[in-house]
């Protein structure tokens, strides 16, 4: 009877069900981030989960709006402000919408500057950046103000449907915060690149991740005063 001549274990390895692809599969994930920063690759991968949760929020909104049978509040009454005696619809919401839109151009103009090296512009774009952001949330929590004053909860409101309050402090409330901890990453980031800390390392790779964050900020307000404001 002529015997078994025993696998390597070398050997033995490669024909477990499952191994080759797994090891094409990391050399593949590999071979794409290779010569992407870690910080910004971390980004891209908090972002893609960011994005997920303002999905759920804006789907369950709008499930919430097409199955109560509660009169929905009209926004362009809810967001009007009152200009010199007249009633003008949603001009609060228009210029947070322009001013983080003109932020999202600084920011731009800020890692283009940071790619040439241009310390004292990139210093400066960033924090007009920060600026602009912080004047969005001002006019956010005016308009938060201005609702509970009139009666608005997250659990009531006098102008119709209960989910109305809800969903509005819920989207609003969680996109302000992002919103503020953008405003306090571009301060210190700007203050860094004042310092000349980035300049020192000879990237400034930073700059562009925080760029990352705020675009996606500014991308997701878009969404909310579509779907929110606008419809």
């Amino acid at each position: 009877m002529m015997a078994t001549k025993p696998v390597p274990s070398s050997e033995a390895s490669h024909t477990v069900p499952g191994w080759p692809e797994l090891s094409q599969d990391w050399s593949s994930d590999k071979e794409a981030f290779k010569g992407v920063h870690w910080n910004k690759a971390m980004m891209w991968i908090f972002l893609l989960s960011d994005t997920f949760i303002f999905g759920c929020f804006l789907v369950a909104y709008m499930t919430a709006r097409m199955t109560v049978t509660a009169p929905w509040p009209n926004t362009s009454d809810v967001f009007a402000l009152t200009i010199a005696g007249e009633s003008v619809p949603l001009v609060l919401i228009a210029i947070m919408t322009f001013i983080l839109i003109t932020s999202s151009g600084t920011m731009a103009m800020a890692v283009n500057c940071g790619y040439r090296q241009k310390k004292q512009a990139t210093a400066l774009l960033i924090l007009a950046t920060a600026l602009l952001g912080l004047s969005f949330v001002g006019m956010q929590a005016f308009e938060w103000s201005k609702l509970i004053s009139e009666g608005f909860r997250p659990w009531s409101n006098p102008a119709g449907a209960v989910q109305f309050g809800a969903s509005f402090f819920m989207i609003t409330g969680f996109h302000g915060l992002h919103v503020s901890v953008g405003v306090i990453i571009l301060i210190t980031v700007g203050i860094k690149v004042l310092k000349g800390d980035y300049e020192r390392q000879g990237s400034y790779q930073t700059v562009e991740t925080a760029g990352l964050y705020w675009h996606f900020v500014d991308l997701v307000w878009v969404f909310i005063f579509a779907f929110f404001y606008l419809w």
